[in-house]
């Protein structure tokens, strides 16, 4: 004999189907394989030093924000040419002079800085 009574387990059952259900439901966002994660939110720590979990936190955050929005080829393309905008000499040259790896850049700087915006970054939690 159940506590419950039949009509109340007859929702319950129906709300616990519901929240089951939804647990297996594809995530709204781009995928993006778990090593290009964990190599994204590692450099984020780096850059940004902080207390350990506050900036895993973060990272992490700005990095599911960026994937909401950008499929994962997009992102190596941006972030590859971020990086390469650096490279000095004659090398770094044919990135700098190219107008649409430019145009690039600046797309995923924003996009970055948008991410960061977005995950509080430059607050500190509370005391």
């Amino acid at each position: 004999m159940s506590i419950i009574p039949t009509p109340l387990r007859g929702r319950l059952l129906a709300a616990f189907a519901l929240v089951a259900g939804a647990a297996q439901m594809p995530a709204l966002a781009f995928d993006y394989p778990t090593s290009d994660r964990v190599v994204f939110v590692q450099a984020c720590m780096r850059d940004n030093p902080g207390p350990h979990y506050e900036m895993l936190n973060k990272c992490s955050c700005a990095l599911d924000k960026i994937a909401s929005d950008v499929p994962f080829d997009d992102f190596v393309d941006m972030n590859t040419a971020t990086n390469a905008n650096s490279i000095g000499g004659e090398r770094g040259n044919a990135i700098r002079d190219a107008e649409s790896l430019q145009t690039m850049i600046r797309k995923y700087r924003k996009i970055q800085a948008d991410a960061k915006q977005s995950c509080l970054f430059g607050s500190t939690g509370p005391r």
